[in-house]
């Protein structure tokens, strides 16, 4: 388990490199313009529903660390390429390798901390893989802010090269994992994934958790570097100095709350908490809404949008220990990677509409922009208490379940989720 969390450090500490600087790269270092870089990010996203829906299929029959090391290695191709490339072609190329290998290893990587876990100590491992990647996109974006010079095209090609070094460091540092057997899974088609995802789609609650999820990444992440920071410029008189301001806000409130809220959330039903997640992001909208509507002063209205990023991270940090962790529990045993390459493809797609649909309303229609996001967010509570009836106590509240057992004096095995 240390190895995989030094993996998902040395992971998010290279994409913090260079991801925040991508933009600047493609559209005025290599001087392709505005439109080749708003390609590549767009890549990005289209690499990542391409591959997922395949990834979980090849986890399950390969197992997540032959899968993890060949999507770090075409990672790190891919990062390579784009620091050596000098036309559009070579960079859509490697920003598709990039994109597609980055991806991958998310449900690679979420599918060995399940296999080196169990339901009691689940929560506490992606709230730690939360916190690390946290803490390496902050310090890799500010460590890679003072090493780039964008009069220097050799500055980026140095910054890429060290993101791919850290994907083959990473490489390295997997391939010495020795992962506990994961169970075969019985019936398993062997030609195609259709059986499995036909069994995924067929589990109500794997369903409802992917609607709520979908929800989860467009009202939240898929706002943060769009439409909510084109509300807050537009709208808010927010400047781009602020805006770093008001994120790292949000990465400080994550660091500093994720273990001090992990026993409270332990302690209590998963629906629940996510339930006042968005009752908490309700709250962050109406602060938005009163930054940039409200007749206070300009001082009242920045406090106003930073207290939006933290009141956002503080809802992150209460989802890490909770959501993926349940989509652990709710995949039948051998299929986690499937459901966890399900559930990622759940949260690319959320990715991708978000800014789409957030950037326009944000830049323009602010009161709209708000009133739809702040029903999103109470929405994300009514989804919520419905999954609750969904689900088992031991899906729901495993620690109590586990100390039920343990009272009665039985074993404490781990549970295995049924498909409804």
């Amino acid at each position: 388990m240390r190895r995989i969390h030094v993996g998902n450090a040395l992971s998010a500490f290279g994409l913090g490199f260079t991801v925040p600087y991508l933009y600047v790269y493609v559209a005025q270092v290599r001087g392709l313009g505005a439109m080749t870089a708003g390609l590549v990010l767009a890549v990005f996203a289209v690499a990542a529903l391409i591959v997922l829906p395949f990834a979980g299929r090849a986890i399950v029959r390969h197992g997540p660390l032959p899968v993890l090391l060949a999507a770090l290695v075409t990672a790190a191709l891919g990062a390579l390429g784009l620091g050596l490339a000098g036309n559009a072609t070579a960079v859509l190329l490697a920003a598709t390798a990039l994109g597609a290998g980055q991806a991958v290893t998310q449900p690679a990587l979420a599918t060995m901390i399940v296999d080196s876990s169990t339901t009691e100590t689940r929560s506490r491992a992606f709230a730690t893989q939360f916190f690390l990647q946290n803490l390496g996109l902050g310090v890799g974006g500010l460590i890679g802010g003072h090493l780039v010079d964008t009069t220097r095209v050799s500055s980026f090609t140095l910054l890429f090269a060290i993101e791919a070094a850290m994907f083959l460091v990473l490489v390295a540092v997997m391939a010495t994992v020795r992962l506990p057997r994961a169970p075969r899974v019985e019936n398993a088609p062997s030609g195609s994934g259709a059986g499995s995802w036909k069994r995924l789609l067929g589990n109500r609650a794997m369903v409802q958790l992917c609607v709520l999820g979908f929800v989860l990444f467009f009202a939240c992440y898929g706002q943060f570097e769009s439409g909510l920071s084109a509300y807050g410029v537009e709208a808010a008189g927010i400047s781009t100095s602020t805006l770093g301001t008001a994120l790292a806000a949000n990465t400080l409130m994550i660091v500093v709350a994720q273990f001090a809220v992990l026993k409270f959330v332990e302690r209590r039903r998963r629906s629940r908490v996510i339930a006042a997640v968005g009752l908490i992001w309700a709250v962050a909208w109406v602060a938005a809404g009163f930054a940039g509507l409200g007749h206070g002063s300009q001082e009242m209205a920045t406090a106003a949008f930073v207290s939006t990023y933290a009141l956002f991270g503080l809802g992150e940090a209460m989802l890490s220990p909770t959501v993926a962790p349940l989509v652990a529990d709710l995949a039948p045993s051998g299929l986690a990677g499937q459901y966890n390459s399900a559930f990622a493809l759940v949260k690319q797609l959320a990715l991708a509409v978000g800014p789409a649909v957030g950037g326009p309303m944000g830049a323009s229609l602010h009161a709209p922009y708000i009133v739809t996001f702040l029903l999103f967010s109470l929405g994300i509570s009514v989804l919520a208490v419905r999954l609750g009836r969904q689900l088992t106590d031991v899906q729901d509240q495993p620690w109590a379940a586990r100390s039920r057992v343990v009272v009665r004096g039985g074993a404490a095995a781990e549970p295995v989720a049924a498909d409804a």
